[in-house]
């Protein structure tokens, strides 16, 4: 059990706090309910941008790293679709730096041009690394547009294109700002060895006097799941043809989320999965296969992927026949043993507990459940409940009752 107490400032700012004794470190976590999803399409990549724009210092800091490690800390953050959040670890004894910091930058952000002309070619360089020079980058490009029309989960979190952070400007920035980065938008979890009578004098000390802004109220459109399949072809600088075979699935919370979470662990968490042992080493057309799911706040999608052996199209057509196979057959009732089932719930078990032993995931577990509205103790018992029959009629409502976006990501052919 992580023990855990949560409050509401007035201004809306939602607070966690857990007591950890046996730790001289703590850890210090402000999640946003603002990502990817919130971007216009002629501005996207705007939400990661802004992660980077949140260390380029505030109305009383210049240099939010530099403060930071001086009293003995050190931070980073992360961008998805749905939120962003930003993590600080440091001595408890110097806790209320990291508050200061986090509150400062809430408050009133520098909006120096320099900054933002930094930051830009920063996220700009990371979207050639990460899209452009990387194996398999265009996937996800290539892969969102075939499973949503109107969705902004059309495109993933680095945005469209560099063209798209090259024309931010200041005017983006505050009103992105003054929009999302309010209190009332926001979550605090502080975890280490602090009472709850310290932490809630604290956090009204440095975030109480911020005012809360009026977060837009958000609306999206509600694609329809596919019923046709759709596939795109790309080449690149690759060693290897990738598959990648996506079903769109239900949002978190949902009994049809938990359930797609397990299927994909039963054919690809480890050397004893499915696809692993049916495919990688039962046959010689694969060389890796995999499945995951991309945790969304909304609808998101289940992925199959296999890379081939083979380039020829009889192997390709035959290797995305295989990988649906055994995604297909999960929805034949009893097609999930006692054992397998048992073997999952026991790995989320224990990758959720020996995650939960780190504060800076603690924390941000801790945040993300408040997020949710979840009891964070209470999460490894509802992905116990889950049932075989569950699993078969989520597979059956995936993989049979709807269709996949396909992705082919061949080698560039070589010249001659």
């Amino acid at each position: 059990m992580i023990p855990y107490s949560t409050f509401t400032l007035e201004n809306g700012l939602r607070v966690v706090h857990s007591h950890d004794p046996q730790s001289a470190m703590c850890a210090v976590v402000v999640l946003y309910d603002t990502g990817g999803r919130d971007e216009s399409p002629e501005l996207t990549g705007m939400a990661h941008l802004f992660e980077h724009l949140m260390f380029g210092g505030s109305a009383n800091v210049p240099d939010f790293d530099s403060t930071l490690e001086m009293a003995g800390g050190n931070s980073n953050a992360a961008t998805s679709n749905d939120f962003t959040i930003f993590y600080d670890q440091l001595p408890v004894q110097n806790v209320e730096t990291a508050l200061y910091l986090e509150s400062d930058r809430m408050l009133a952000l520098a909006f120096s041009d320099k900054a933002l002309e930094v930051q830009r070619q920063v996220v700009i360089e990371e979207f050639k690394e990460v899209c452009l020079n990387r194996p398999y980058g265009k996937v996800s490009h290539a892969l969102r547009p075939l499973l949503y029309k109107d969705h902004p989960y059309r495109w993933p979190v680095i945005g469209i294109e560099p063209g798209h952070i090259a024309k931010v400007c200041q005017d983006d920035v505050r009103s992105w700002h003054r929009a999302h980065y309010a209190p009332e938008n926001a979550i605090l979890c502080i975890v280490g060895n602090l009472s709850l009578e310290r932490v809630e004098e604290l956090a009204r000390k440095w975030f109480g006097p911020i005012p809360c802004r009026s977060v837009p109220v958000r609306d999206l459109p509600d694609d329809p799941w596919p019923l046709q399949e759709r596939r795109a072809v790309i080449t690149d600088n690759v060693p290897q043809t990738l598959v990648s075979i996506a079903y769109r699935m239900d949002r978190y919370g949902t009994p049809g989320y938990y359930a797609a979470d397990a299927i994909t662990d039963i054919l690809s968490a480890g050397k004893s999965s499915r696809l692993y042992q049916r495919l990688v080493l039962g046959t010689d057309l694969f060389t890796g296969a995999d499945a995951s799911i991309t945790g969304s706040e909304e609808s998101g999608y289940l992925i199959l992927q296999g890379q081939l052996a083979r380039e020829d199209d009889e192997a390709l057509e035959q290797a995305i026949t295989m990988l649906q196979e055994q995604a297909r057959e999960l929805a034949q009732e009893g097609n999930v043993s006692a054992y397998e089932l048992e073997r999952t719930k026991n790995r989320y078990e224990s990758t959720f507990t020996m995650e939960n032993v780190g504060l800076i995931f603690r924390a941000q577990n801790l945040a993300m459940a408040v997020y949710h509205g979840e009891d964070i103790n209470g999460i490894v018992a509802r992905y116990r409940s889950i049932t075989a029959g569950e699993i078969a009629s989520t597979a059956r409502r995936l993989f049979i009752d709807h269709a996949p976006g396909i992705v082919i990501c061949r080698p560039t052919p070589k010249e001659p």
